[in-house]
């Protein structure tokens, strides 16, 4: 059985004809599989090399490199906050401590108890000026407030009326709309 998608794989499979190099497509492949997976496994480092007629030793040692490729689960949706000096300097590690205390978490290595968290302490993440900052679902994130924190928290926490909603029985879910306000009349 496969640990990626018909879907993914096909993807991958169309990466190297974007690069002068077919080696230069590791790394967006890798990131295709760790999207659909949460985490790289070795049967999907596997399936990305045979994918990209790759060697398996140079795929994984790809992903062992680079820090935002995870080889154990983490949470859907993960904090990077930069604790390099000038992000020190204006916060960073005060962002961190409350993100730990807001998700449940007391290290890196943790998923939060609902598994939707789970956060990471990286280096230079190229916005000195607006520090502190961090990434947060592939977006960056300036000028970090706890307040501001709190906000992302709270919106990743409350599901969208774009996300589907499955029933226990795997059908979706209708979503009740709010009524809407009647114009006053005038």
């Amino acid at each position: 059985m496969s640990a990626l998608s018909s879907q993914v794989l096909e993807e991958i499979k169309e990466l190297p004809a974007k690069y002068p190099q077919p080696r230069s497509a590791v790394m967006p492949a890798l990131d295709l599989a760790q999207e659909e997976l949460g985490h790289l496994t070795p049967e999907a480092m596997s399936e990305v090399a045979v994918a990209l007629q790759l060697d398996p030793g140079y795929v994984e040692g790809v992903a062992t490199f680079y820090s935002l490729f995870h080889l154990e689960p983490t949470g859907k949706h993960r904090f990077y906050v930069c604790t390099n000096l000038s992000c020190m300097l204006r916060g960073a590690n005060e962002i961190v401590a409350h993100v730990k205390q807001s998700i449940g978490v007391t290290h890196a290595e943790q998923v939060s108890a609902d598994g939707l968290f789970s956060y990471e302490e990286v280096e230079c993440l190229g916005a000195c000026e607006f520090a502190p900052m961090m990434r947060l679902d592939h977006k960056y994130h300036y000028d970090l407030t706890t307040e501001r924190v709190d906000q992302l928290i709270t919106e990743r926490r409350a599901p969208t009326p774009l996300t589907p909603t499955l029933s226990p029985g795997g059908e979706r879910e209708r979503k009740p709309r709010a009524p809407r306000k009647k114009k006053a009349d005038g």
